[in-house]
């Protein structure tokens, strides 16, 4: 019989804050559901965190919502909000793949899938109905969000793209609040169809596109010293700011009339430039900068880089730039006068030069105002634009999982003197307690699986397994190893100091602090009658640890209180640094694995000498011993496990497990349903690795963290694990009712290796292309393959179904009592379905922006087929959208091939009659709604109207002049 096992699957996730990978959005609170609901005032923060984005209440500290697609394990980075709608975001993932989500239902509303590699940045237009994406792979794609496919695709770019912005040359000219719809309308679709992208690249460059054209029209070396890595735009798009590296900012004035002429201009006139350098500045901090963004309502820029560290630049204002230069003039003229009296007079032309302020160099407009020092090393930053106040307020998201909120005070005075100091900033709020600051060294289950303590540099946290809350956030040193001890009110962390440190949950008070080892404590294990604990150290000794309760005096008084205390008993000493240490269940023997690749097992009563285990080639960096104490695992830096037998050190089997290190390695601790002698394995490749330690066989791979796998805990029952990652994340892997079996597996291992070749090599087949300055916006995918074939069977069957009624039809004219001919079985399992109300089925469930995609795969000896059901649904209306999108992409398509074909003429005729007929049927509709639109818009207006009679005016003048008629206003 084919033996089976139970599958864990990935449950919950917690511990992230936020990801190193993309960048934060701040977002105002959502309108209040009730009125008992209060906003905090303080807004939302919108970040990604691995494959998921969280969306954090800033002032609370509360998670607010988890936006996760099941379907998509990359890491999400970047995220942009719609200006339009503030509801909707794009997500770009490391897969190269793009997400709109709706944010108050949290689900996705359209995909896009069109560039090879990770999303770098996304951009929406001014009316959100376009979104453009850059990526490492150098493309930048133009998506249109109504029609949900992509529009073309820009390759200009040698290296990955650093950040995009539309510019729209009308923004100047835009219609007043006083203007009419219609105006406003006509307005919008002018700039949908053209407007320009201003795109910069890690290959120095700047570049400026012409939509409409879909071409480059002007192109600048944005930095002198390398990449560029930042661009920010003005809010009135009047200039942007580039940056490199060694604190370089490059600023530059965007012609926007210039830009909307040339629009506009259809003959090729004299050759201009849009883009104009205006000089450089240098930032204090001499790194990479990789941030820039303008205030949204004030004048100042916030710059930034990796360190811990914002810059804010306050951009001066036309009389104080004027001040200024005056200042200069002064300056030169009194230098002038006390040198000779020509170089004076040539100095006075000079100066009348220099009081045109758009003249002025760029240090006269932009000044140093603060540096914002951070809690950590920067990702990103945004401006909060909330409530109106004075007061500039920055929301940081930082390289070490926390998200930070500062307040920092404007310039009241624009005249500046010389005791002027930087303004005071203060941190407002932050959202850093439920997660580490560093990496997750040590995992440990309490022994009713109902807490998680979890062990880094500088932090111990305990959370409540099942809500995944934080319950204590506790200080401890650079944490190697930790426990819960018998009882699970006190943990134990070993330290790279050498110290033992004790912890009471309850009170939240460190107890005791015991100097155990000269050098790091790497392992420790409690015995398991729970009476003591051994601890193993890089100083070469096993120390065994009583726990005692001694009687301490509290200060003040006489009264004493019962406290834990950990009495050195025994030493162990080895000949090499000790990495891991376990104790066989029955507690006869202890195992201690050495820095010198070897595994030495000691009886625990006499410490003597009983196995010594030869057979790794690198040291042995866990292992654990299984229920029966018969087998023990042990996992090494040379990327294999090993299964040895404990009553005479024999190698069972050794086998190449991981791709990378192998840190943690840990049995299934009962064997309820005669899994005893499976275990987990965690590794540096990201995964983790279920075993049969008795078939040596792997059962299954848990993938979904997206850094190196650090600690590893497998609970008491079995039931579920909990790993820790360098992606600072803690899942949680819960075992299911699901059965799984090994050949199923290594099937689907296979047909996953099968596809990821198939589109590695259709993604080369597209590099080696001609590679032009524009290009179709799609992308082959497994997916898009699977849908041009579903069309093409669905169009062969459909052919023969159509032929088959045909000859029925003609034949039952001359025969009236003919019985219906045998269909496909598939249209009968549809209930009895036509053959093209089942093609119009099949391309009806194929998503928007994989359509096209899925018909380039189509030979075109299917099109005449597919021209013939076309004809069939425009015949008769069906999706006319659909249809007329099939039908004007396999024209342009394959126009060549048709144009050559006489037998596809009259069907095409056919099609363009009936199509228009239909459409004009459809625009007759739309006319005649729009107007009721109207008429009920009037109606609402002049209902929206009362009038109104001032009585006291009435009755004054009715006394004085005697009776007059009621004079009626109206007030909307």
């Amino acid at each position: 019989m084919v033996k089976s096992y139970l599958k864990y699957e990935h449950s919950k996730t917690f511990g992230l804050i936020n990801s190193g990978s993309s960048n934060v959005i701040w977002a105002p609170d959502e309108p209040a559901a009730e009125a008992s609901s209060r906003h905090t005032g303080a807004g939302r923060a919108v970040v990604g965190a691995n494959e998921e984005v969280l969306c954090w209440d800033v002032k609370k500290g509360e998670l607010q919502s988890r936006w996760r697609d099941v379907d998509c394990n990359a890491e999400v980075t970047a995220i942009a909000r719609s200006k339009v709608d503030g509801d909707i975001y794009a997500v770009g993932y490391g897969d190269g793949s793009i997400r709109i989500w709706d944010s108050r239902l949290a689900t996705v509303m359209i995909s896009f899938d069109g560039h090879r590699s990770a999303i770098t940045t996304l951009a929406f237009d001014k009316y959100g109905v376009r979104l453009a994406s850059g990526a490492r792979d150098t493309d930048i794609i133009v998506w249109d969000l109504v029609a949900e496919v992509g529009l073309f695709k820009l390759r200009g770019h040698k290296d990955q793209i650093t950040a995009l912005h539309f510019l729209q040359p009308s923004e100047q000219l835009e219609p007043t609040e006083d203007g009419t719809d219609v105006t406003i309308n006509n307005t919008t679709e002018s700039d949908n169809s053209g407007g320009f992208l201003l795109t910069t690249s890690k290959d120095a460059l700047i570049k400026i596109w012409a939509i409409a054209s879909q071409h480059c029209v002007e192109t600048h070396v944005a930095q002198t010293n390398g990449e560029c890595w930042a661009m920010g735009v003005a809010q009135d798009a009047s200039g942007c700011i580039t940056a490199g590296n060694d604190g370089e900012l490059k600023i530059w004035s965007i012609d926007l009339k210039g830009l909307s002429e040339a629009a506009s201009t259809v003959a090729e006139g004299a050759k201009r430039t849009f883009l104009h350098d205006r000089g450089v500045l240098y930032r204090q901090g001499r790194d990479r900068t990789v941030g820039i963004s303008f205030h949204p309502r004030m004048s100042y820029v916030a710059v930034h880089g990796s360190e811990k560290a914002v810059e804010l630049w306050r951009i001066r204002s036309e009389p104080e730039v004027q001040r200024s230069l005056a200042r200069k003039r002064k300056r030169r003229r009194e230098k002038s006068v006390a040198g000779a009296t020509e170089e004076g007079n040539v100095d006075g032309d000079l100066e009348e030069k220099s009081e045109d302020v758009s003249a002025a160099e760029v240090k006269e407009i932009f000044v140093p105002y603060v540096i914002v020092r951070t809690g950590g090393k920067l990702r990103s930053i945004d401006w909060t634009r909330g409530r109106v106040s004075r007061a500039l307020q920055l929301l940081v998201a930082t390289t070490n999982n926390q998200l930070e909120l500062y307040k920092i005070p404007t310039k009241q005075d624009s005249k500046k003197s010389k005791t002027d100091k930087p303004p005071d900033y203060n941190r407002t709020f932050s959202v850093d307690m439920p997660g580490h600051r560093t990496d997750i060294r040590s995992l440990a289950l309490s022994s009713d699986d109902r807490m998680l303590a979890s062990a880094s540099n500088g932090s111990l946290k305990i959370w409540n397994v099942r809500t995944q809350n934080c319950i204590r956030t506790l200080d401890c040193g650079y944490a190697l190893c930790s426990s819960f001890l018998p009882g699970d009110k006190i943990v134990v962390v070993g330290t790279r100091t050498g110290e033992l440190e004790l912890f009471d949950i309850a009170s939240s008070t460190l107890i005791d602090t015991v100097q155990a080892h000269d050098g790091p404590v790497w392992t420790l294990q409690v015995h398991p009658d729970g009476r003591s604990v051994a601890t193993g150290s890089a100083d070469k000794c096993v120390k065994f640890w009583n726990f005692e309760v001694v009687q301490k005096e509290i200060p003040g008084t006489k009264r004493t209180t019962p406290r834990l205390k950990l009495v050195h008993t025994r030493t162990l000493k080895v000949a090499d640094d000790i990495l891991c240490l376990r104790f066989s269940p029955d507690s006869r023997l202890l195992a201690v694995s050495l820095l010198d690749n070897t595994v030495k097992v000691f009886f625990v009563d006499s410490l003597k000498l009983f196995l010594n285990l030869y057979g790794h080639k690198l040291p042995v960096l866990h292992m654990d011993i299984s229920y029966d104490s018969k087998l023990i695992v042990t996992s090494s830096a040379d990327k294999n496990v090993r299964l040895w037998g404990l009553d005479f050190g024999d190698c069972h089997k050794a086998f190449f497990a991981h791709q990378d290190s192998i840190m943690q390695v840990s049995f299934v601790p009962h064997n309820q349903d005669g899994n005893g002698h499976h275990f987990f394995s965690a590794s540096k490749d990201h995964l983790v690795k279920y075993w049969d330690g008795d078939k040596f066989e792997q059962i299954q791979k848990l993938e979904g963290h997206h850094g190196e796998i650090w600690a590893l805990a497998v609970s008491r029952t079995g039931e579920f694990l909990v790993s820790a990652s360098h992606d600072k994340s803690i899942r949680v892997w819960n075992q299911t009712d699901e059965q799984i079996f090994l050949e199923e597996e290594k099937e689907k291992e296979l047909e996953q290796l099968y596809e990821s070749t198939l589109t590695t090599s259709l993604e080369q087949e597209e590099e080696a292309g001609e590679k032009s300055e524009v290009a179709p916006a799609g992308k082959q995918t497994v997916e898009t393959l699977m849908a041009g074939e579903r069309i093409a069977e669905a169009l062969e069957l459909g052919m023969a179904d159509l032929e088959l009624m045909r000859e029925w039809a003609a034949t039952k004219a001359t025969q009236p009592n003919l019985a219906p001919p045998q269909r496909n079985t598939l249209y009968l399992a549809f209930g009895n379905v036509s053959a093209e109300e089942h093609v119009l089925g099949v391309v009806q469930k194929i998503k928007a922006p994989a359509l096209q995609d899925a018909l380039l795969v189509l030979p075109f000896e299917k099109v005449p087929a597919f021209f013939t059901f076309l004809n069939i649904w425009v015949s008769r209306e069906w999706n006319i959208p659909l249809t007329c999108r099939i039908l004007f992409f396999l024209l342009k398509t394959h126009h060549r091939q048709i144009v050559a074909s006489k037998t596809m003429r009259p069907m095409l005729d056919g099609i363009r009659g009936y199509l228009r007929q239909a459409l004009q049927r459809q625009k007759d509709e739309m006319g005649f709604n729009l107007a009721a639109l109207r008429f009920v818009g009037e109606q609402v207006r002049h209902r929206g109207t009362k009038e109104y009679v001032d009585e006291d005016a009435w009755e004054e003048e009715d006394v004085g002049k005697g009776k007059k008629k009621r004079g009626f206003v109206d007030v909307s």
